[in-house]
């Protein structure tokens, strides 16, 4: 047998509290797998503080390029404000490092093509935190409906129903294309649809309506779609920072049983349920209700499988082309609510106005009043 893999050393570029509340514990969950070296932050307080929770010999950088040139870390866990994530991953996979990005790991397709051309160059990948395709219960539905046991999926709903009051807002950098690419689709209910692209395969065609209905902000508070997927099943898919009752849902319809997911930031076995058609035997339903193992979808689950996939020289999950369909998908949700037609997987390249931002420089991409 050969020996495990040395420790890999990490970095982590922004120190806020996705960094400190989720990667944190995920990599001292892995603590026999990686090492945190190194932490970067335009904030020295901020950046002082999160060095002193982590403990240890964690190097302190106040510029991405700075740590990249010092520590030569193996992997880079981007947290920083999205209009930074291009640049930035650009940078660490030029150094040769791995990175894992939270959403969005860019702002437009444009920008994710100059990250796979420096994933091309460099040999490293770049992933983006979608925690919540990881788990258990997300791996026991996908591979239930990818091998047909629930029947053919015909009608799905994904719902991003969440509250953000004006003083979220006020945090320079969201509700502004430029800085956040867009408002809930982009910021809020990506991780949804993620997962529900995740179950279903590809998505075919997106007819959408979006509005800014409450914040005084850029883009939109609110966004609806509907969508049709390559292998035939529609759906509806919501996201809003408007809702007073607060719920992420996932529900899919197939011809023997209906799969469906409720819960809020996280889920478990228990928040998947499974209701079988009638005309099903009782028996067969009994194997679909839960995994023998309980592992919540987490940035520590998500992480266990990049360094997995590390481990076995394989493009790692949340990277490549799967990663970019969900961006994809983003960009058809905007061009389809802006344009007021369908919009087709495929048709958003080089030339296309939401090629190159999701508000595709329409007159109505930045009114002069809000409500």
């Amino acid at each position: 047998m050969p020996p495990p893999p040395a420790r890999r050393r990490v970095a982590v570029v922004g120190t806020g509290a996705i960094v400190a509340g989720s990667h944190l514990p995920a990599l001292r969950a892995h603590a026999d797998r990686v090492e945190l070296v190194a932490a970067v932050d335009v904030d020295p307080a901020r950046l002082d503080a999160f060095r002193a929770e982590a403990g240890g010999d964690v190097a302190g950088h106040a510029s991405t390029e700075a740590m990249l040139d010092a520590v030569r870390p193996d992997l880079v866990l981007i947290g920083a404000p999205p209009s930074l994530h291009r640049e930035q991953a650009v940078a660490a996979l030029k150094a040769g490092a791995w990175v894992l990005c939270e959403k969005p790991l860019c702002l437009s397709l444009a920008e994710y093509d100059d990250i796979a051309a420096a994933e091309e160059a460099s040999g490293a990948y770049a992933s983006v935190v979608f925690q919540h395709r990881y788990g258990s219960g997300a791996a026991h539905a996908r591979e239930l409906i990818a091998r047909g046991e629930l029947g053919t999926p015909l009608v799905a709903h994904c719902q991003t129903t969440w509250h953000r009051d004006a003083a979220y807002y006020g945090v320079p950098w969201r509700g502004r294309w430029a800085t956040e690419g867009g408002g809930p689709t982009m910021g809020h209910g990506i991780h949804q649809y993620d997962l529900l692209l995740h179950l279903l395969g590809p998505w075919a065609e997106v007819r959408a309506m979006a509005a800014r209905l409450v914040h005084d902000t850029e883009s939109e508070d609110v966004s609806t779609a509907l969508v049709r997927f390559a292998g035939g099943a529609l759906a509806t898919v919501v996201n809003s920072v408007l809702s007073p009752e607060e719920v992420s849902r996932i529900r899919v319809d197939c011809a023997d049983a209906t799969v469906e997911l409720t819960h809020l930031y996280g889920h478990r076995n228990e928040d998947w349920t499974y209701t079988p058609a009638r005309h099903v035997d009782p028996a067969r339903a009994a194997a679909w209700r839960t995994p023998a193992v309980d592992v919540p979808s987490s940035h520590t689950a998500q992480l266990g499988e990049v360094l997995d996939a590390w481990d076995a020289g394989l493009r790692p999950p949340g990277s490549g082309a799967g990663a970019r369909a969900t961006l994809e998908f983003a960009a058809a949700l905007y061009k389809a609510a802006f344009t007021g037609r369908p919009v087709h997987a495929g048709e958003i390249g080089p030339g296309d106005p939401f090629y190159a931002s999701m508000h595709g420089d329409h007159p109505d991409w930045a009114p002069e009043e809000h409500p």
